[in-house]
């Protein structure tokens, strides 16, 4: 797959030559001689073409193994975003008798990483801005590899915390940037590339709670071994974004993009945007449905009937539906002029898998875990929409920044209520409810985001018609 991308860039001769859209690259200029102060050509005459062109030929090896460079460094980043809960959720009752925690602090524990997000992803178009997103996703990867090292041997559950907090803050800003880097070096392959990156999320996501139990028992038993060992992973990462620390070419806004589109992406106010918060709440309801889909799903299954082997296996299923899905679905929306109809072809996947879950959790387990996973991809979808509803990397990082950080914050309440209703109610028939009505909205505010606009547009349109009125 990763060939396959490679072998694409013949494509884009310079990742800042995309036009503002992200639609088509465009050739750099040749120049034609060197200007003098008082309106001369360079002395060398005609050589001067020769010149520039020798130096554009010399250039292209290295943009092309750069560009390459970058292609790995989103796969690693990718993969690197979600061990860091998905193994602690393998080993949760581990941790908790091994540093003494409570119910509340490890329920307090599950909560930290939305809360995470939303707090530090707000900061990572400021740091993209000053030190260049490749350095940001740099940093991002040595926070995780950092973090994870150190929590499992820190001794107590506040050390943990703050490590755990190291780690998910690495993971915050690297979420944010991600589409920022994939708009910036690939304007027009942002499905194909958004597809690949997710697919790595995922491939991360499920590896990670499919192998770190069976990796602590071979490390003889030890949580903190189990738990450590994702850190080697981490520091792998680091490698590919070690050259592009330099690049301020990766920091968002410095692409070549239209002074008038730049002047918009300066002074834009992203709260203005109604397709902005559209997709923010998207963002949020989707999250909302993951974290209750990894946390509570093999307890309905086994409160059904279902064995406790097979339920985690019909977990992993679920969220092994994402490796393939989440490179196709970026490809098919990118190729749609309004991403609503894939908008509720998940939803409705969703909500018929819920159904499935209140009527005949056992009799059909396999078929509402395909189902529920499907309805997963939401997560690609969004972060494709994110790449395309603004016209340049700058606009991408502010939209981003936002839709994250509000739709984590909206998505921390969600598996909270399931586990207060279900305490309550003694069974699954109003969390389900519950899960399967949230559905709604989300095909709602999915299907505005999927509109064919950019967030740039519509404030201005937004200023113009304010400034008419007044």
């Amino acid at each position: 797959m990763m060939a396959l991308m490679a072998s694409e860039e013949a494509k884009t001769t310079s990742p800042a030559a995309g036009t503002a859209t992200g639609t088509a690259t465009t050739a750099p200029k040749v120049l034609t001689g060197r200007t003098s102060g008082t309106g001369g050509t360079d002395a060398t005459g005609g050589a001067g073409p020769a010149r520039a062109a020798a130096a554009a030929v010399k250039q292209q090896p290295t943009r092309a193994w750069t560009t390459r460079l970058v292609i790995v460094g989103i796969v690693l980043a990718a993969l690197n975003l979600r061990p860091a809960i998905t193994s602690l959720g393998a080993l949760l009752e581990e941790v908790r008798d091994g540093l003494g925690m409570s119910g509340t602090l490890a329920g307090l524990l599950t909560s930290v990483p939305p809360l995470c997000f939303a707090a530090f992803g707000s900061l990572a178009p400021r740091f993209a801005r000053r030190f260049g997103a490749g350095a940001v996703v740099c940093g991002g990867m040595v926070a995780i590899a950092t973090g994870l090292l150190i929590r499992p041997f820190l001794g107590g559950t506040v050390g943990f915390l703050a490590a755990s907090a190291l780690a998910l803050m690495g993971i915050a800003v690297s979420n944010v940037l991600m589409p920022v880097i994939v708009k910036r070096w690939f304007p027009d392959r942002v499905g194909s590339m958004t597809g690949l990156y997710s697919m790595a999320l995922a491939l991360g996501t499920s590896a990670a709670a499919a192998v770190t139990v069976p990796v602590t028992d071979a490390l003889g038993g030890s949580w903190r071994a189990g738990l450590a060992i994702w850190a080697a992973v981490a520091v792998v990462a680091v490698v590919p974004w070690i050259p592009l620390v330099r690049d301020r070419g990766n920091a968002a806004g410095s692409e070549r993009v239209p002074a008038a589109v730049r002047q918009q992406d300066e002074g834009l106010r992203i709260t203005h945007s109604r397709t902005a918060w559209a997709l923010a709440c998207f963002f949020g309801l989707q999250a909302t449905a993951a974290y209750i889909t990894m946390g509570w799903l093999p307890q309905i299954f086994r409160d059904a009937g279902v064995p406790a082997g097979e339920a985690g296996v019909l977990l992993a299923v679920t969220m092994a539906m994402g490796v393939p899905l989440a490179f196709v679905i970026p490809r098919v929306a990118t190729r749609l002029t309004h991403q609503g109809p894939v908008v509720v072809a998940l939803g409705t996947c969703g909500l018929a898998g819920y159904a499935g879950l209140y009527f005949a959790p056992a009799g059909g387990a396999w078929a509402w875990a395909l189902l529920c996973g499907i309805s997963n991809c939401a997560f690609p979808l969004a972060l494709t929409m994110v790449g395309m509803r603004a016209k340049s990397s700058a606009g991408v990082a502010k939209l981003s920044a936002f839709a994250q950080s509000t739709g984590y914050l909206l998505s921390i309440p969600g598996p909270l209520l399931v586990g207060v209703l279900y305490q309550h109610s003694g069974g699954w028939g109003l969390p389900i409810a519950l899960m399967a009505g949230l559905m709604v909205p989300q095909i709602a505010v999915g299907v505005l985001a999927g509109r064919d606009r950019t967030i740039e547009d519509e404030v201005a349109q937004r200023a113009a018609g304010a400034g008419a009125t007044a």
